[in-house]
C-alpha cells in the first residue's frame, strides 16, 4: 500500500531555515508528481508546492522564492526546503500523492516559527 512518512519538522526563529523530508513507498516515484500541504491550527488544508516527474515545480504565492521543492528519485523521497521562515508558516506540513483517484497523505510534520 501507498504509504508517506514526513520528517524534518520542528521549532525554528524567524528568518531560518527548516528541511522537510517524504519518503514514499508503494508507488512507482519516479512517474508520479508530488504535493507539500500545510494546515494551520483554524485554517483548511493548503497546497504549498509542487512537482511533476518531469521535475517541473509549482509554488504558493506565499512561499514563492523561499521555499524550493525537489524529488530524489533513487530514494523515493521529495523534500521541501524552508528558508526565510515567517510565523505565519507555523503549521503541519503534509506530503501527498495522487493515485488511481485517490489521495493519500503521510502523518504530517509540525513546523513552529517563533518571532
Amino acid at each position: 500500500q501507498v504509504q508517506l512518512v514526513e520528517s524534518g519538522g520542528g521549532l525554528v526563529q524567524s528568518g531560518g531555515s527548516l528541511r522537510l523530508s517524504c519518503a514514499a513507498s508503494g508507488i512507482v516515484f519516479s512517474i508520479t508528481s508530488m504535493y507539500w500541504y500545510r494546515q494551520a491550527p483554524g485554517k483548511q488544508r493548503e497546497l504549498v508546492a509542487s512537482i511533476t516527474r518531469g521535475d517541473s515545480t509549482n509554488y504558493a504565492g506565499s512561499v514563492k522564492g523561499r521555499f524550493t521543492i525537489s524529488r530524489d528519485n533513487a530514494q523515493n523521497t521529495v523534500y521541501l526546503q524552508m528558508n526565510s521562515l515567517k510565523p505565519e508558516d507555523t503549521a503541519v506540513y503534509y506530503c501527498n500523492v495522487q493515485r488511481l483517484g485517490h489521495s493519500f497523505w503521510g502523518q504530517g510534520t509540525q513546523v513552529t516559527v517563533s518571532s
